[in-house]
């Protein structure tokens, strides 16, 4: 007993890495002994993904549609929309689009079930049936057939040794000796006998276990689609949310947007300013210059001037927004942006840095970096006239209105602390950048050398606004903003066509007409340096007290300084900024 277990330890201790034995190997070819090695690690994956893809489902397991449906978390989400929606008014935006989305959670719900009873018909329960029956049924054939071969060798041992034996007791001769052959004898033919039934078994055993190995061959390709079919059932199942949501979700934006009545909650504004090139914008609004940059400069001029840090301090992101959406949209609405000038400069930024080609134009970027490099001033200022001079009609009368402003901003840089380096510094960038050339990385590598020149172009366009842009700038160009323009800091010589008529003073010399045009400053009739409070001139001192009365009422100017016409009964409309 003692020799046959230490002999069953033997073989075990031969046994490979990979469970197989001598006795076994020695009936299968290579094909099959690769086939053997793959039959636990088979095993232990269809178990473990099995285990993992169950813990995954969110209903009850096994359970038919309706008490699938109850169990998910997003029925109870439904639930408690239906329950919410209740107490709103079903007309209200809110209570409509409450409504709408207690629908779509109960029909993602409902698709959600169908996908995990789908899963587990057609990937759970086949992947259990191979860890839990098909692949143990094959590993339990091959213990047992280890275990015949081992019980055949010991019994093939035991007989040889008996006949080994037998064939001795027979050589010594008669006497007791014949008694004792005669009982070897026997034990031999008994052991024959039992060595012959357990080779039946061993080799019925191992018919049966190469069939197995052979079945499970064949269908080790059929095992891999539950993992195939896995990922299809999970497409299917996202493709049909998708669906669900995108017809929702256009529905319920064509609802909403129905009974909005906010033009700032409308996905699209009503005419395209921000984004749009410069060209287009100005043709399909029929304006000079750009709407965002005269109503932003003209907002600025009669509030922002002496703000500090104006342009370089951020404003809220939600203020912005509202302004820039308001800009495009809702025009009548700005009067509440005036008194937020870092909002107002930051719509002014955006609308620059949205500008799918800069103000400044990639085609000249070159030039405007030839410029910069040049050392000598009078060059550099010369070569700056040139490439201004270069610019498309529409980008040099924006960048002309604009660098007129700026100047004016920098006039007041003891206040606001924005010098026209300051000024370059956080504006070059929205002018002008380098054009993108994919894979060019000599240029990506330039990017922070190219904006320094930026700045410096930028600054000595400021600096240099009245010599390479001569004349002076009606800020209220269009003439829709008239009201807003402090004249004293705009244009000192606006006609008399362009005055209220009680509003004209009394001129000392004979006025030009009406229809003539305002004739070039030279640089000394530049205006001083503004300041918020506004010196008259003496004609204006000796008008009327009648007449300060109602251009005061018109939001012309007050007496401590400019003011933002939007608020006031003001007598020209907003909404032909759009025309």
């Amino acid at each position: 007993m003692m020799k046959r277990q230490l002999h069953r330890m033997r073989q075990l201790a031969h046994t490979g890495s990979l469970g197989r034995t001598p006795e076994t190997a020695e009936f299968l070819g290579e094909d099959l002994l690769q086939v053997e090695q793959r039959l636990e690690p088979a095993k232990r994956a269809a178990h473990n993904v099995h285990k993992r893809l169950q813990a995954c489902l969110q209903g009850q397991s096994g359970a038919d549609m309706d008490k699938r449906v109850k169990k998910l978390p997003l029925m109870a989400l439904s639930t408690t929309m239906a329950e919410s929606f209740k107490e709103l008014d079903p007309d209200s935006s809110m209570g409509k689009a409450l409504e709408m989305s207690c629908a779509i959670q109960n029909q993602l719900a409902r698709i959600l079930a169908e996908f995990e009873m789908t899963l587990e018909r057609d990937v759970l329960q086949p992947l259990s049936r191979l860890s839990e029956e098909e692949l143990p049924a094959i590993l339990k054939h091959k213990k047992s057939l280890q275990k015949l071969v081992s019980d055949w060798n010991t019994l093939k041992s035991r007989l040889s040794q008996a006949a080994k034996n037998s064939g001795s007791s027979q050589g010594l001769g008669g006497g007791p000796s014949s008694h004792s052959h005669l009982a070897t004898a026997n034990k031999v033919e008994i052991l024959k006998e039992e060595e012959e039934e357990l080779k039946k078994k061993v080799e019925q055993c191992k018919d049966e276990y190469l069939a197995d190995l052979y079945h499970f061959a064949t269908k080790e390709d059929s095992y891999a689609n539950y993992f195939i079919h896995l990922l299809e059932i999970q497409a299917d199942y996202h493709r049909r949310s998708l669906t669900s949501l995108d017809t929702a979700l256009a529905e319920l934006r064509d609802n909403h947007s129905q009974t909005d009545l906010s033009p700032l909650m409308t996905a699209a504004p009503v005419s395209r300013v921000y984004g749009v090139s410069l060209r287009t914008h100005l043709q399909e609004l029929g304006r000079d210059i750009a709407l965002p940059i005269e109503a932003c400069v003209l907002m600025l001029l009669s509030e922002g001037m002496q703000e500090e840090g104006l342009f370089r301090l951020a404003a809220g992101a939600s203020v912005l927004k509202r302004l820039k959406q308001t800009m495009a949209s809702d025009p009548h609405s700005l009067e509440e942006f005036c008194s937020d000038p870092h909002a107002v400069a930051g719509a002014l930024k955006s609308y620059l840095r949205e500008l799918p080609e800069p103000l400044m134009t990639s085609d000249l970027y070159d030039d405007w970096m030839r410029a910069a490099s040049l050392k000598e001033p009078g060059a550099r200022l010369e070569a700056l006239r040139d490439v201004c001079n270069h610019l498309p009609q529409e980008n040099f009368n924006n960048l002309r209105y604009l660098m007129k402003f700026l100047a004016l901003l920098a006039e007041e840089q003891e206040v606001n602390k924005m010098t026209p380096s300051n000024i370059a510094i956080v504006l070059g960038p929205n002018l002008l950048w380098p054009p993108e050339k994919e894979g060019d990385q000599a240029q990506l590598d330039a990017v922070s050398v190219s904006s320094i020149q930026v700045v410096g172009v930028v600054e000595a366009l400021i600096q240099n606004a009245d010599t390479l842009f001569p004349g002076d700038v009606n800020f209220s160009v269009s003439g829709i903003f008239s009201a807003l323009a402090p004249q004293e800091k705009v244009s000192s010589q606006r006609t008399a066509e362009e005055l209220p008529p009680a509003a004209v003073p009394a001129p000392a010399t004979t006025p030009a007409p009406a229809s003539t045009p305002m004739k070039e400053r030279t640089e000394s009739e530049l205006p001083k340096p503004a300041s918020p409070k506004v010196s008259r001139s003496p004609t204006e001192m000796a008008a009327s007290a009648e007449d300060m009365t109602r251009r005061r009422s018109q939001g012309s100017y007050q007496e401590e300084g400019w003011t933002c016409p939007f608020p006031q009964p003001f007598y020209f409309s907003l909404a032909n900024v759009f025309l």
